[in-house]
């Protein structure tokens, strides 16, 4: 397992992404440095390796995607608000990038995927990282997140559902931040979610263009 990568997945060309997501606004440095050094080429295809440090999504099987750099930098910025939660929930684990970085930059990370196979792969690929602080849930029955563990302090979604289910809003703790894009497909917008001594506020990000969340998660 090559970390520092070669050529297209080289550490200058990790640099180069990283300067970009710093003109694109991105200013949260842990989050930069975290990102520079996580290997995102280990978490995509061979075939596609050379693309891993373009400013793009790109496809991870079973109709799902790794996301752009930019919105793992931003949906991580926007959590954090420069802190570092206890605990987090991540919903949808899809290739393992994203938590990966929640997990070097948080307590603990629970992380819930419906797909069996990229669940699976994403734990190989976080034993092989010796991330210990990771712990995985393939998603089942009836319920939304890991309301068993809850409550979060953090919680980030990687994939869009038309309507924030309820139950997210009971899993955040008090103080907490939810970043979650929602929305039809053409239609998504990322918010924030915060849960204060008055209630939720709800504030709008960006457009943004997801995966949709299907079933249980």
């Amino acid at each position: 397992m090559n970390l520092n990568g070669i050529g297209m997945t080289s550490l200058r060309t990790r640099a180069r992404l990283i300067n970009s997501l710093r003109d694109m606004g991105i200013t949260d440095e842990k989050v930069l440095s975290t990102m520079l050094d996580t290997p995102r080429h280990l978490f995509v295809d061979e075939g596609i390796a050379t693309h891993a440090y373009d400013n793009s999504s790109l496809p991870i099987g079973y109709g799902q995607t790794i996301s752009q750099p930019y919105i793992v930098a931003l949906m991580t910025q926007i959590m954090l608000d420069g802190k570092k939660p206890a605990k987090v929930l991540e919903i949808g684990t899809g290739s393992g990038y994203q938590t990966t970085i929640l997990s070097k930059l948080v307590g603990t990370v629970y992380s819930v995927e419906r797909i069996e196979p990229l669940l699976k792969q994403a734990k190989r690929l976080h034993y092989k990282l010796r991330l210990r602080n990771i712990y995985h849930k393939l998603a089942k029955g009836n319920t939304f997140g890991w309301p068993d563990v809850g409550p979060f302090d953090g919680i980030l979604v990687t994939a869009a559902p038309q309507t924030i289910p309820e139950e997210l809003y009971t899993q955040l703790a008090p103080g907490g931040r939810m970043v979650i894009p929602s929305g039809k497909d053409n239609a998504q917008q990322l918010y924030l979610i915060e849960r204060t001594s008055g209630g939720f506020t709800k504030t709008r990000i960006e457009s943004v263009r997801f995966v949709p969340l299907i079933g249980n998660n």
